[in-house]
């Protein structure tokens, strides 16, 4: 854990993790777990930057040499790594810090010994060491993520409803939505995974995070599997269930207000459940088209975050402007239901915030100029045509009303001092003349 090229923040997080972590070694069992459960609340409190400082590949090889002179229990390793991995899978990070490790290669060849064994098998330890291999990698050897996937759906299969079962299948979940898009062979997982979703839908016995986490293991096998999209849009009903819960979010969050620490912290989570559903819909809107009515409702649902975050959330905000781009850019979203919606309305709104700063009106100038793009492609059709420049009409006057019109103008001459390159808007503004 060094110190090197830290801020003063940095430094000293990294001082009292490392301070605690290192007395680790001259603890008994019980006094290891007081310890972890230490570690772990300051970890909690860790902003990205400092998580990636702290957990270099340094502090995983050093809990594998604990393991092997037996100055840690497998157990205390296994649920201080847990909690490592939950940091990291729910502000969805990447990094090659675990995959570097010497503990990598340790937990590998447990996980194939423990699932060779016939009479004996652990499944709880089997469950607890997929978990960590999946939650702290970023790359997985096709053997081993098979063995995962199987293990960790038979632990989120689980329909208790007690806290601990919840917790249980809440980490086994997460951890599935953290396997990234890999090849995975549908009969080890897309029965079990239907019933998980389907199950939810009816009884309502997920966690929020599980629930989203159930869907981004879903949506990521689409990249080899195209023909579950129907099954996903129409039958699972992706935009139904993700505008009820970008709904049911918004209303249990409150930017503005001050909250007690306890508070504070769940409501943290549900801002990062949030990011993860707009992040999931970027990704769907980017790469698949099958169009479903749905999507209006869903549409307007992301139009109530936007409006919702304000200025109290950057990354929010942000991510909503960047969904919406993808979402005018997808071939399956119809022009008229998205014109119906309050996405247009939403950014217009969004442009006029002194707050914005360079980046993020980019990102709202991308989606005019595609919304502008799509509305220019004339129709052979004289009735479609017609509507066309309708539709033209109405948005330009809109911006008129709403000064967008010169805000785009001012920030050309600004796109044009800082270089095209940085914002990769290689346009002209008559790119956003509408009509």
């Amino acid at each position: 854990m060094s110190t090197k090229g830290k801020t003063s923040r940095e430094m000293n997080v990294t001082e009292k993790l490392t301070a605690l972590f290192d007395g680790l070694e001259e603890c008994d069992e019980d006094e290891q777990r007081q310890k972890i459960l230490e570690i772990n609340e300051m970890i909690s409190e860790m902003n990205e930057d400092e998580y990636l400082s702290v957990f270099t590949k340094e502090p995983f090889n050093k809990i594998d040499k604990m393991i092997e002179k037996e100055k840690i229990s497998l157990e205390n390793a296994i649920e201080f790594l847990k909690f490592i991995g939950y940091y990291k899978m729910l502000r969805s990070l990447i990094d090659m810090a675990f995959y570097c490790s010497f503990l990598n290669d340790r937990f590998k060849k447990m996980i194939i010994n423990e699932n060779e064994k016939k009479d004996e098998k652990n499944e709880k330890l089997l469950a607890d060491l997929c978990e960590c291999y999946i939650s702290l990698n970023f790359n997985f050897e096709p053997e081993l993520l098979s063995i995962c996937v199987s293990c960790l759906l038979k632990v989120a299969l689980k329909k208790d409803e007690n806290e601990e079962t919840q917790k249980e299948v809440e980490m086994a979940l997460l951890a599935l939505g953290n396997s990234g898009h890999n090849f995975i062979e549908q009969k080890l997982y897309l029965n079990e995974i239907k019933e998980i979703v389907q199950y939810h839908q009816k009884h309502h016995n997920l966690t929020r995070l599980a629930y989203q986490s159930a869907w981004k293991f879903l949506m990521e096998r689409l990249f080899f599997d195209k023909n579950l999209e129907e099954m996903i849009v129409n039958e699972y009903r992706l935009g139904r269930e993700v505008a009820r819960e970008l709904e049911e979010l918004t209303k249990r969050l409150d930017w503005k207000s001050e909250k007690e620490k306890g508070k504070r912290k769940k409501e943290k989570q549900e801002e990062l459940i949030l990011l993860r559903w707009l992040e999931m819909l970027e990704f769907y809107f980017r790469y698949f088209h099958l169009w479903n009515e749905e999507y209006v409702g869903l549409i307007d649902n992301i139009a109530t975050v936007f409006r919702a975050a304000k200025d109290e959330n950057f990354e929010v905000i942000k991510q909503c402007i960047s969904t919406f781009k993808n979402v005018a850019e997808s071939k399956c979203v119809k022009l008229d239901d998205f014109l119906r919606s309050g996405a247009v309305d939403a950014i217009l709104e969004g442009m006029q915030r002194p707050t914005l700063n360079n980046e993020m009106v980019c990102e709202g100038l991308r989606f005019f100029i595609e919304i502008s793009r799509k509305l220019k492609r004339k129709k052979d059709n004289e009735t479609e045509e017609s509507k066309r420049k309708l539709q033209s009409k109405k948005i330009f006057e809109k911006m008129e009303e709403e000064g967008s019109e010169d805000i785009i103008s001012c920030f050309w001459k600004t796109v044009e001092n800082i270089g095209y390159n940085r914002y990769n808007l290689r346009l002209s503004a008559s790119d956003l003349i509408f009509a």
